[in-house]
């Protein structure tokens, strides 16, 4: 199973656009140590010809076009991209499905609360259906299902239950309403074949043991690494919310994902999802060397894996 990190970051990437915090001036200036990013996003394949990505970030074209395998092709309108497997409902990971409206047809698969979402608030299937034939399929948690002709079986497992903001009011909207419901996915991939294991939780709300059991069975982790401290933002005066408040457990505290990270059995252990004001993302911080010391790697946009 081919893995390739397409994008690392949170939010609005690294730099971010209004955004003058130490990592964002390095990058800008085109600091090596702190390399630019854009929004987290994996692309997945048994073989490098067929491929699913999962989610689909504003940066999707120019992710797509910094991958060779994912480039269009032989003919003039074929594409190598079967679908799109999403997280969750957030702006970050949904925006790229308007810039794949020129697809003849994607295959999109999404908890039952996304696909209102995106029927509702944020209606892209009524926008997207005038120009493209996409397939939307619900995922329920903890239901397996199998892609490329049943070569990799992929388990959602619930991450989180706190939806976008755009979404808050979707009860009302929906009269079935998803109280505590999985708003925030997380992907257990098996390939079937070699026996590979990776688990792709770009957003984690809380290290619970349904988390912590799909992730002792991987031998490749990328997961939420949004925040250093839980309350980083509020330190730097950008804003008043928490890590929790925005859906994220820190990577630090007693509650954080560090040392529980570091005692995984997984080969490859990978922050992704990266906040453009978390410290590792700048490789001369006591922050990175301290995660590198626990065996654990910050995400770049662009890293192949093999699992």
């Amino acid at each position: 199973m081919l893995l390739k990190i397409l994008g690392s970051a949170a939010g609005g990437g690294l730099p971010q656009w209004i955004c003058a915090c130490p990592n964002c001036v390095r990058a800008r200036a085109g600091d090596p140590l702190t390399r630019a990013r854009t929004n987290a996003s994996l692309a997945i394949s048994p073989d490098g010809e067929a491929w699913y990505i999962i989610n689909a970030s504003p940066y999707i074209h120019k992710q797509i076009e910094a991958f060779s395998s994912l480039l269009p092709g032989p003919s003039i309108r074929s594409t190598p991209i079967l679908g799109i497997l999403l997280t969750d409902a957030e702006l970050d990971h949904t925006l790229g499905l308007l810039q794949l409206r020129e697809s003849a047809e994607l295959d999109i698969y999404a908890a039952e609360p996304v696909l209102a979402a995106l029927s509702g608030p944020f209606p892209v299937r009524s926008i997207v259906e005038r120009y493209a034939r996409f397939c939307w399929k619900m995922v329920v948690p903890d239901e397996s299902f199998t892609l490329f002709d049943g070569r990799l079986e992929i388990f959602p497992f619930m991450s989180g239950c706190k939806p976008p903001r755009y979404a808050a009011d979707i009860q009302t909207l929906d009269q079935r309403g998803f109280p505590g419901a999985p708003w925030v996915l997380g992907y257990r991939i098996t390939d079937r074949l070699t026996g590979g294991v990776a688990v792709y939780a770009p957003g984690i709300e809380a290290w619970t043991h349904t988390l912590q059991n799909q992730l002792s069975q991987a031998d490749c982790v990328l997961i939420d690494g949004t925040f250093w401290e839980a309350d980083e933002l509020v330190k730097l005066g950008i804003s008043d919310l928490t890590a929790s408040d925005m859906g994220h457990i820190p990577i630090t505290g007693q509650d954080g994902s560090l040392h529980r990270m570091a005692e995984l059995p997984a080969k490859r252990k990978i922050f992704v999802h990266v906040n453009n004001t978390n410290p590792i993302l700048d490789e001369t911080s006591r922050e990175f060397r301290i995660i590198s010391s626990h065996g654990i790697e910050v995400g770049i946009d662009g890293l192949e894996l093999e699992v």
